[in-house]
């Protein structure tokens, strides 16, 4: 195959024509000189493949002169001073669970050497680091930068590809906090619209019909001033879904500087508060990490003390072994 394109640079879209017929994750990888299959696989499945500009599936075909554009994400930091110290909610042999302050990346970005989770992961995990994929050793999902909560890793490759699939099959159960602008008309209701990279900003999320299926699904807790505090429950990851689904309803995230509106110094007020998940080894893994001062301070301004003291804690992270595990 000629594919034209040398090597896979890190942060930038690359095109690329199919010579002849193959699967789409092996041309991908094949195509871009050090980009390994299961890394393609990840890209494809993040909806950062499009084959003649429709998204596809990693099984899926290409065909002589198909036109290929593929997104380019950062890859993790190599080990060294991981620069942060994160809160850890739960830990064994196979997994364990943090609390990840807003601000912080899971991945650094290209030629960022800034403190990341990838990064202090790989400190913690030292030799054993050396057994995962460089590119996302442990990661088992993420959290946008700006998003405070509660985030899995993984300890040895089979945990986080038993984790993968827990999340992959929809079995990961989470459930978010969210204070928003405006009041959502209906107390409780299911948002269901497919989401895409937006067509006119690339570093965008956007409800399309050419988009993933996506479905989230809120409650709102308490409202007042203009704002609401809402308890979310997504049951597809896409990127960006919560923020996407409540601007496009028309309340999003507060301090939102790209799906809504922010003023200088604050970050989008999200937090990822619990999450239940079947644990490798069997059971069912329940963390979670308590909202920061900045999400309990605004939703003591919507509606008061009583309210914000509910998320000011939450339950010990627990495994729960079921008569079969």
């Amino acid at each position: 195959m000629d594919h034209g394109v040398p090597a896979a640079g890190e942060g930038r879209t690359v095109e690329l024509v199919a010579a002849e017929r193959c699967r789409l994750d092996a041309f991908v990888s094949s195509a871009l000189e050090g980009l390994s299959r299961a890394r393609a696989q990840r890209l494809i499945e993040r909806g950062l493949v499009r084959v003649n500009g429709a998204e596809a599936r990693k099984s899926a075909a290409v065909a002589p002169g198909d036109r290929v554009v593929v997104v380019l994400e950062p890859t993790a930091h190599a080990p060294g001073d991981p620069g942060v110290d994160l809160p850890v909610v739960y830990e064994d042999d196979l997994v364990a669970a943090v609390a990840k302050p807003a601000g912080l990346a899971v991945h650094g970005a290209p030629g960022d050497a800034g403190p990341s989770v990838a990064g202090w992961w790989l400190a913690k995990l030292g030799g054993a680091a050396g057994a995962f994929d460089a590119e996302r050793p442990g990661i088992v999902h993420r959290l946008d930068k700006e998003t405070s909560g509660v985030l899995l890793l993984a300890k040895t490759p089979a945990a986080q590809a038993a984790l993968s699939r827990a999340f992959e099959e929809r079995l990961a159960k989470k459930v978010y906090l969210a204070v928003v602008d405006g009041v959502p008309a209906q107390p409780r209701a299911v948002i269901e619209a497919p989401i895409d990279r937006d067509p006119r900003d690339r570093t965008r999320m956007a409800v399309t019909s050419r988009g993933r299926p996506a479905r989230t699904e809120y409650r709102v807790v308490a409202s007042g001033n203009g704002r609401a505090v809402l308890e979310v429950y997504p049951e597809t990851g896409r990127t960006h879904q919560i923020r996407v689904h409540l601007a496009a309803a028309g309340t999003p995230v507060a301090q939102d500087a790209v799906y809504g509106r922010a003023e200088p110094g604050g970050r989008q007020l999200l937090h990822a508060l619990q999450i239940a998940v079947p644990h490798p080894a069997g059971g069912v893994l329940r963390a979670g990490a308590p909202a920061p001062a900045d999400l309990l301070a605004a939703i003591r301004a919507i509606a008061g003390e009583t309210v914000a003291s509910r998320y000011a804690a939450v339950p010990p992270a627990t495994l729960e072994r079921g008569e079969d595990s």
